[in-house]
């Protein structure tokens, strides 16, 4: 089973970034993490020109989540929510209605950020987008606070609890896939 795993943050060292490599070091068997690097390269999502033949960005973002077998989200809080960035790429992935990339794609938010409260606002935030563009969110929330103590300097996880929760999150992930997995006839 693939996951695509989606930063929020353009910050090189970022935080919700190394959150998102140690769910790939924790992914349980059969479950691979691939981390996912274009938010950067969307342009501003503009309906006059979202087309029938929409920019390369905006091709690679919605081929890349609609390929996926499901998406882990890891959102810093900036202002009390989510970055502009990722609501901008949920805006793309969010069309053409009905036949969008999100459409009942199988979504899980995690997030972290310096504060006490593990940017608790910008996920409540991003798992109400993600269920007004389509997306199936499933699993609790996972806030990660006071993340500069959480990881290295060379940006791995130094808390192996955190680290059986993101385990966690990644086997309700899958667990909720194979539920709702087509049958084969």
């Amino acid at each position: 089973m693939k996951v695509l795993a989606v930063s929020g943050s353009l910050r090189r060292d970022s935080h919700n970034t190394q959150l998102l490599r140690a769910a790939a070091e924790a992914a349980p068997e059969g479950v691979e993490v691939e981390l996912w690097e274009g938010l950067g390269d969307l342009p501003i999502y503009d309906q006059d020109i979202d087309t029938s033949e929409p920019v390369e960005s905006v091709r690679r973002l919605r081929e890349a989540w609609g390929a996926a077998d499901a998406i882990l989200f890891a959102t810093p809080e900036y202002n009390g929510s989510v970055p502009g960035g990722l609501k901008n790429a949920i805006d793309w992935a969010s069309r053409p209605v009905r036949a969008a990339a999100l459409t009942n794609q199988t979504t899980s938010v995690i997030g972290a950020s310096t504060g006490q409260f593990g940017g608790m606002w910008a996920q409540a935030d991003l798992r109400k987008i993600l269920g007004a563009a389509g997306a199936r969110v499933v699993g609790d929330e996972l806030p990660v606070a006071r993340a500069h103590e959480k990881f290295d300097h060379e940006g791995r996880l130094l808390d192996t609890e955190l680290f059986e929760r993101l385990r966690l999150v990644l086997e309700t992930l899958a667990a909720e896939v194979a539920a709702t997995a087509p049958v084969a006839a």
